[in-house]
């Protein structure tokens, strides 16, 4: 048997031959080949994918890592930083004018003496004295009776300032009160050697009390370590934090006294 032998013009047309047939096979089941082209085209956009999953994890960390260096967060080192207010001056200046409506809106008729004191305290004075938040100071020239209302806001300004402390991770401190309700006795006799005392005060009508800002109480664990020393400004700067988110809730009313060393409040 003779063999054939494959020439090169031969192969040439084999080639075209089934190239030929190939085409005319895609061209009339497209199918055939559409498969392997949206697989490719899947791969390929997964490959993206991760990739652009990759680039903002990798963006992310680095955000955060910067974010820690340079503190420019909210918070940092897990608590919040003191932001005190710009100005007491500035931001607590509630006149007399304006404290004494509210005194007269929510407040008591004022009395003469203790003694109409404790006779009106019946169902519209509670006496105040010291609890876990705040610590009264001995009252010279006041009595320990406020409204209800104005007790309540008392203890939420103690409770407040514990739970800010808490969170700026500064030892705990209570607030000072420093005068509570006063008599028409107690008014008259403050006058003769305080100046800022008016005859109409708001003290007389349960509303209104002084919290120190210059002396806080530390509170201490009998059993545990001493707590490291806090400079009362700093405490300051949080006691006026709270004030004023208190006030901007329409809660009190705030004067900031410069010569009595206290802030001067009256509820709303």
């Amino acid at each position: 048997m003779k063999k054939r032998i494959i020439t090169k013009n031969r192969f040439l047309v084999g080639f075209m031959v089934v190239t030929v047939v190939l085409a005319l096979v895609r061209l009339i089941f497209p199918e055939v080949a559409q498969d392997r082209v949206e697989d490719s085209n899947s791969d390929s956009a997964r490959q993206e994918v991760q990739q652009e999953e990759q680039q903002q994890a990798k963006t992310a960390i680095q955000s955060s890592a910067r974010t820690g260096e340079e503190g420019t967060g909210r918070f940092f080192d897990g608590k919040h930083p003191i932001l005190s207010v710009p100005s007491c001056r500035d931001e607590f200046c509630d006149s007399q004018q304006v404290q004494i409506v509210a005194a007269n809106e929510v407040g008591v008729m004022p009395v003469q003496n203790r003694d109409e004191a404790e006779e009106q305290k019946a169902g519209q004075l509670v006496y105040v004295g010291c609890n876990p938040y705040y610590y009264v100071a001995k009252l010279s020239a006041s009595i320990p009776y406020l409204v209800p209302k104005a007790a309540i806001l008392l203890q939420d300004i103690g409770r407040n300032m514990f739970d800010s402390l808490q969170v700026k991770h500064i030892p705990l401190h209570k607030i000072i009160v420093t005068s509570l309700m006063r008599t028409k006795d107690d008014v008259a006799k403050l006058q003769t050697h305080n100046k800022n005392a008016t005859e109409n005060s708001c003290h007389l009508y349960g509303t209104t009390f002084d919290i120190s800002y210059t002396k806080f109480i530390t509170v201490r664990d009998p059993r545990g370590e001493k707590r490291r020393q806090v400079r009362d400004d700093t405490l300051k700067f949080v006691l006026s934090e709270v004030l004023r988110d208190l006030r901007n809730q329409n809660r009190c009313y705030v004067k900031y006294e410069v010569k009595q060393a206290c802030f001067h409040i009256t509820t709303r």
